[in-house]
C-alpha cells in the first residue's frame, strides 16, 4: 500500500503540471483587444494635450 501512496505523488504532480500548461497556453486574444483600445484612447488624450498646451503657451 505504501508503495501506491508513492505512486500517486507523481501522478499527481503530472495531472497538476498538465492542468496548469493548458491554462498557461490558452487564447487570449480578449485581452489583447481591451488592452490595444486602452492605448488607443491613451494616445489620443495625448494628442488632445499636446494640440491644447501648444495653442494655449503661445499667449504667455
Amino acid at each position: 500500500m505504501a508503495a501506491l501512496a508513492w505512486l500517486l505523488i507523481p501522478v499527481a504532480a503530472a495531472v497538476a503540471a498538465a492542468l496548469w500548461g493548458s491554462w498557461a497556453a490558452r487564447n487570449r486574444k480578449v485581452g489583447d483587444v481591451a488592452e490595444l483600445a486602452g492605448y488607443e484612447r491613451f494616445r489620443a488624450a495625448m494628442e488632445r494635450r499636446d494640440s491644447s498646451a501648444s495653442s494655449g503657451s503661445d499667449a504667455a
